[in-house]
């Protein structure tokens, strides 16, 4: 199947993928549901027509998931905050049930997300609003400063948020602003072919992050390839090709304007 046609059924809940492997597994759950009927002689836990739930797509399945773009980024950012220890550290659109319970185990987090979020986590500050200006926070303030997946998205509507083709490289801007003098700033994008997905995403090229945040000095730089591993350490001027990939950034604000970007 086409790929564009499989995401825009996929758009209306029309996964043909899952469909198809459901239909492969169905005589096997047949069996299965047989069979444990002749074998159960638990009371309270008979197999019954009224209580199925069938799970038709896990019998290959793995134990999980110790690849990609979430699972390599989280750790990746998590691990230099840890090994930082800032006093306070700010997040803006992040995921909640990854990166940020990491950080959780060991600081408090203050997030930013023009989602709704029903927070009562110990140690989760959350603040709702449209992050791509950051008003309210004032320049140079931000000591540890983290958004990971999340630039990708800005002014496409997919969050109820407003049509902007610039906000993605207005919020650039503001990140950079709002970054303390010998700040770090741990910022993820997808990177390859440089192209809109509308209105899932943008997948930028090395090149336009480095000059969104030419103003900010380059730590360090790891990418995520399309197969889902992890390159630790790279140079963004010389990547391989990659088609959709993930791009770790760690910046930091020098304490003098003037110091190249790239160190």
């Amino acid at each position: 199947m086409p790929k564009t046609l499989y995401r825009l059924l996929l758009g209306f809940g029309l996964d043909t993928r899952v469909l198809l492997r459901a239909i492969g597994a169905s005589p096997g759950f047949v069996y299965a549901f047989w069979r444990y009927r002749r074998l159960n002689a638990h009371r309270n836990f008979a197999a019954t027509f009224r209580d199925l739930h069938p799970v038709l797509h896990q019998r290959k399945a793995e134990a999980g998931t110790a690849a990609g773009h979430y699972f390599h980024q989280d750790l990746w950012a998590a691990q230099r905050i840890y090994s930082n220890r800032p006093g306070a550290h700010l997040d803006v659109g992040s995921r909640i049930d990854g990166f940020i319970a990491h950080l959780l185990v060991f600081m408090p987090v203050t997030v930013i997300d023009i989602r709704p979020l029903e927070c009562f986590v110990p140690g989760l500050s959350f603040r709702r609003d449209d992050a791509t200006t950051l008003g309210g926070i004032p320049d140079d303030s931000v000591p540890s400063l983290s958004s990971l997946h999340v630039v990708e998205h800005f002014g496409l509507g997919r969050y109820a948020d407003s049509i902007d083709p610039d906000a993605c490289f207005t919020f650039m801007r503001n990140l950079q602003r709002v970054l303390a003098p010998g700040g770090h700033l741990y910022f993820s994008a997808p990177i390859g072919r440089e192209r809109l997905e509308f209105n899932a995403h943008r997948i930028f090229s090395q090149g336009t992050i480095a000059k969104a945040f030419e103003g900010l000095r380059l730590e360090s730089f790891a990418y995520i390839a399309d197969n889902g591993e992890l390159h630790e350490t790279a140079d963004p001027a010389a990547l391989p090709h990659v088609e959709y990939g993930c791009g770790l950034f760690d910046f930091v604000k020098p304490l003098h304007p003037g110091v190249p970007t790239v160190s």
